[in-house]
């Protein structure tokens, strides 16, 4: 999911940064109050946070929330190359900047020499084709073949069952549960049920 009003622009060179992971936001805001004070808006194009919805179920309630997609990394798009190495001064200051930041590890791509991406990841990175946004949230549940959960959902509510097959790709379970002593299969989706305490 592309943070909203960012820029969708191809253009320039594509840097992934290493971060401390859960330091998304605070390295963006960082970084971009520090572009804003050296006046480097024109040079430094944008810093973006990729971003993913992902759904749980907790206490028997849907709730979806915004996680980063790639935890310990942010994009950073600019005009020109980066790196110490780079002849024009505007790409050494800028790589700097960044690399002085607080939060921020390094960029991807050998020692002092950062490596840009090809417009090709970049645009995957930004999920930003309209299909990708289109996408049901995944949940964030890691199930396993002979877990125990209870159905919050439908006609077999409140019901425990013990997972017989995990089916991601259509974010469906099918259950063992036991009905009148004996056990029956049921196909049911992954928010239909909860894990067991």
């Amino acid at each position: 999911m592309l943070q909203p009003g960012v820029n969708q622009n191809m253009d320039g060179y594509w840097y992934v940064v290493q971060i401390y992971t859960g330091h998304e936001k605070k390295v963006k805001l960082t970084l971009d109050n520090m572009i804003a004070r050296e006046e480097l808006q024109d040079q430094i194009l944008q810093v973006n946070v990729p971003e993913t919805e992902v759904v749980e179920v907790k206490d028997s309630q849907r709730k979806v929330s915004v996680r980063p997609s790639y935890p310990g990394y942010v994009l950073v798009n600019t005009t020109h190359e980066l790196g110490p190495h780079v002849e024009s001064t505007i790409g050494q200051r800028s790589w700097a900047l960044i690399q002085e930041t607080p939060g921020v590890m390094n960029f991807l791509g050998p020692p002092a020499h950062p490596s840009p991406l090809n417009p090709d990841d970049v645009e995957v990175m930004l999920q930003m084709s309209t299909e990708e946004e289109e996408v049901v949230p995944v949940p964030a549940m890691e199930y396993e073949i002979g877990d125990k959960v209870k159905v919050i959902n439908g006609p077999f509510s409140g019901f425990p069952g013990e997972i017989e097959e995990i089916d991601m790709e259509h974010q469906r379970l099918r259950l063992s549960i036991s009905l009148f002593g004996r056990s029956t299969s049921v196909d049911l989706g992954l928010l239909e049920v909860e894990e067991l305490n």
